[in-house]
C-alpha cells in the first residue's frame, strides 16, 4: 500500500545516551539538541556523546520528525499487523528508526525522552514549540522528561520553566553529581552547589519533578566525608523527587581515568564506597526516593552470578521510610568479604579492553 510504502524512507535521529529510567522501549528518544555543550568534565570529557561538537536542531527539523512520526503512528491504530510485517524488508536505518517507535508504541507509547546532554539551552518559546507539537501529533503523554545541566537550570527563571511545564515538559534529569564545592572544582563540573540548589528551588515551584545524580565516590579516598556530607545537604535543600548513584567508574580518554593511573587520584576500595553511602543516608532528610538503577553501582560475585546490593528498580526506596531498609543493606554489604566485590577499577579495567 502506499502509505506503508512511505515507512521505507523513515528516519528519526536519536542521540546515544539516555538514563537508564527512559530506556528500552519505555521512552520515544526525541534528540532536540546534539551532544553536550560543556564537555570538560575530568569523570566524562563528553565521551559519551564521542566529544561531538554541541548544536542546536532546529524548530522545523524537530517538528517535521515529529510529524513524520504521528503519521506512523495513525498507520499503526489503523494497519498496525501489516507495518510490523514491513519491518523486515526495510533498509537498515529506516529499520532501526522504525523499530523503536513501533516499540515505543507496543509499551503503550506514554513517555517521552528528549535528547541531549543539555536541552534546556533552546530558548524557551523554541522548546514549548516543540513539546507542544508532541503533544499534538502523538498524543498527551504520562511524562516528558530530559536532561539539562545545572548551570542552565540556575540561568531559567521560574517563569520560563513554569512556561515549560505548561507545554508539556515533566521531569529534569540533573547532574549534580557532588555537594561539595572543592570535588566539583577539582572535576571541573562548572558548576556550584548553590547553583543547584537555586535551580533546583525554581524547577520544584515552577511545578517540574527532579532527578539529581550523585557519583559515588567521586571524592576519591582523600575527600570522601566531605562528598558524602556536602551532597547530603544539597539535596536536603533542594528536596528532589529522584537522587539516583552512579558509581564511579573512570572512563578510557577522560582526565580522571589519566590522573586514577598516574595516582594522584585514588579510588575507593568497595567497603569504602559503601561507607560513604552510609555516611550520606544517614544525613539525608528529603522527601523523595533513593534510586540505585545503574548495573555498576556496588555488586559482588556469587556462584550463581553476579548479585547486587541494592534493588535496581527505576522508584528505588522512599525517604524517610524506608532509610533502614537502606542502611539494613550497607550493613550487610560491609559484612560481606570485599574481595567478592568488583572494584570500580576492575570496571574501569574492563571498559579499556
Amino acid at each position: 500500500m502506499r502509505e506503508l510504502e512511505e515507512l521505507r524512507g523513515f528516519r528519526h535521529e536519536v542521540g546515544p545516551i539516555r538514563p537508564p529510567s527512559e530506556g528500552g522501549s519505555c521512552s520515544l528518544l526525541l534528540r532536540v539538541v546534539r551532544n553536550c555543550p560543556w564537555s570538560l568534565c575530568k569523570f566524562c570529557y563528553g565521551k559519551p556523546y564521542g566529544r561531538g561538537k554541541f548544536s542546536l536542531r532546529t524548530v522545523e527539523e524537530v517538528k517535521e520528525e515529529v510529524e513524520r512520526m504521528g503519521r506512523v503512528v495513525e498507520l499503526l491504530r489503523e494497519k498496525g499487523e501489516e507495518v510490523w510485517g514491513l519491518l523486515s524488508s526495510l533498509p537498515g536505518e529506516s529499520r532501526g528508526a522504525l523499530h523503536h517507535l513501533l516499540s515505543w508504541f507496543s509499551s503503550g507509547s506514554r513517555t517521552v525522552f528528549l535528547q541531549d546532554a543539555d536541552v534546556l539551552l533552546m530558548p524557551t518559546p523554541r522548546l514549548a514549540e516543540i513539546l507542544e507539537e508532541v503533544r499534538r501529533r502523538l498524543g498527551e503523554m504520562e511524562r516528558i522528561t530530559c536532561y539539562a545541566r545545572g548551570r542552565s537550570l540556575f540561568r531559567r527563571s521560574v517563569e520560563e520553566l513554569r512556561r515549560l511545564r505548561e507545554a508539556g515538559l515533566s521531569r529534569l534529569h540533573v547532574g549534580l553529581e557532588s555537594g561539595d564545592q572543592e570535588v566539583l572544582e577539582r572535576m571541573n563540573k562548572g558548576l556550584t552547589p548553590q547553583e543547584v540548589v537555586e535551580g533546583g528551588r525554581k524547577a520544584r515551584e515552577a511545578g517540574l519533578e527532579l532527578s539529581l545524580y550523585y557519583i559515588l565516590g567521586l571524592g576519591g579516598e582523600e575527600r570522601w566525608e566531605a562528598h558524602a556530607r556536602n551532597t547530603a545537604r544539597v539535596l536536603n535543600e533542594v528536596d528532589p523527587e529522584f537522587v539516583r548513584v552512579r558509581r564511579l567508574v573512570p572512563l578510557k580518554g577522560t582526565p580522571l581515568f589519566r590522573e586514577w593511573r598516574e595516582g594522584s587520584f585514588r579510588l575507593q576500595s568497595p567497603h569504602a564506597e559503601l561507607r560513604e553511602l552510609r555516611l550520606l543516608v544517614e544525613e539525608l532528610e528529603f522527601s523523595g526516593r533513593l534510586c540505585f538503577d545503574h548495573f555498576a553501582n556496588p555488586f559482588y560475585l556469587t556462584p550463581g552470578g553476579p548479585r547486587w546490593v541494592f534493588d535496581r528498580g527505576y522508584g528505588g526506596y522512599r525517604f524517610p521510610s524506608e532509610r533502614e531498609e537502606v542502611l539494613k543493606r550497607i550493613e550487610e554489604g560491609l559484612e560481606r568479604e570485599e574481595a567478592l566485590y568488583v572494584s570500580s577499577a576492575s570496571l574501569s579495567v574492563l571498559e579499556t579492553l
